[in-house]
């Protein structure tokens, strides 16, 4: 039940998504290719820092991930408050 995965935290949407899109794989491949030729190039040091900097914009970029999928949730809450609200604005009605 998904109440009950949500409950107990084994609800993950990011860990559910399993990009299928050409274009961001094209870029993906991009940056392993990028991070490859970084690596016979610079020094041992040098591309640790590298790694590093990956790392915290990975960590930023889950960050605004959480942070657009808590609005999204909001938005989509709230619309369901005003559906169930009561209004009887009926798309009939303008017709």
């Amino acid at each position: 039940m998904i109440l009950e995965d949500f409950y107990y935290g084994k609800l993950r949407p990011n860990e559910l998504t399993k990009p299928s899109n050409p274009e961001l794989q094209k870029i993906d491949q991009k940056i392993i290719d990028s991070l490859q030729m970084l690596k016979e190039r610079l020094s041992a040091k040098d591309f640790d820092q590298v790694e590093k900097l990956f790392d915290l914009q990975s960590d930023s970029n889950s960050l605004h991930s959480a942070l657009s999928f808590i609005q999204g949730y909001k938005i989509g809450a709230l619309m369901m408050i005003d559906v169930f609200s009561g209004e009887k604005d009926s798309i009939s009605e303008g017709m």
